[in-house]
């Protein structure tokens, strides 16, 4: 993908819209994104989605979708309770093609969530039956999760830990914590609290959602930096 990605944004600066299938998450180099004549969306239908579909697109055009589509699979009452490991080995049997198909989640009460593209999000939708069981299946929109927000906030530093807790709008120990537990990711590498987060970095942390740096708006006169960031929770 790294290889790759200067060509599809050339092809956006040149006024295509392109789109990727899914792709692992860790292997894309979001500063590469960084081009004032093309605009980017990456969305994997989770907020701290591994598996995301990059589209880019020229600035001039206001805005597109993001092609990703989240869908709620609920099987039919009756017989043994399916786990996430189950309903992953019957959809697996569908034969869809893997990149067209982003991450799975088992939602409380036995339903999973599905993030799909292309022509997978069809033939899930269009689903009556899997594994022998009937199964009823809704959209539940382009991107799972309470949304995202815009927001702009002073901080000391451009840590990961500061900007983080920051953000989030939680205390700075109890992200620490999830530093310390493997649960947070800059750019889809595991963080230090002691990284420094700079424009086009993406941080996100398990159960919390993630934070896409949109810029440094300026820096204050006791030295503490104006940030503007988007949440999506």
């Amino acid at each position: 993908m790294k290889q790759k990605l200067p060509t599809l944004v050339a092809q956006a600066r040149g006024g295509r819209v392109v789109r990727t299938p899914f792709l692992d998450g860790d292997d894309l180099d979001r500063r590469a994104l960084q081009d004032d004549e093309v605009r980017s969306v990456l969305a994997g239908g989770f907020p701290d989605a591994r598996r995301v579909v990059l589209t880019l697109y020229p600035a001039h055009i206001p805005e597109v979708d993001s092609g990703v589509t989240v869908l709620r699979v609920t099987p039919a009452p009756g017989g043994p309770a399916w786990d996430i490991q189950d309903f992953s080995v019957q959809l697996r049997r569908l034969n869809l093609p893997e990149d067209l198909l982003g991450d799975v989640r088992e939602e409380r009460g036995g339903s999973f969530l599905v993030a799909t593209t292309g022509k997978a999000a069809q033939i899930l939708a269009d689903l009556t039956e899997l594994g022998g069981r009937a199964v009823a299946v809704e959209a539940v929109g382009e991107t799972a999760g309470r949304g995202s927000k815009t927001r702009e906030v002073v901080v000391p530093s451009l840590r990961v830990d500061v900007v983080g807790a920051k953000g989030f709008g939680i205390s700075r120990a109890y992200f620490q914590q999830g530093i310390d537990g493997g649960k947070v990711r800059l750019n889809g590498q595991p963080a230090r609290a002691s990284s420094e987060i700079r424009e086009g970095d993406s941080l996100s942390a398990e159960g919390l959602g993630r934070i896409d740096f949109k810029r440094v708006v300026n820096e204050t006169r006791r030295g503490n930096f104006k940030v503007e960031l988007e949440v999506h929770r």
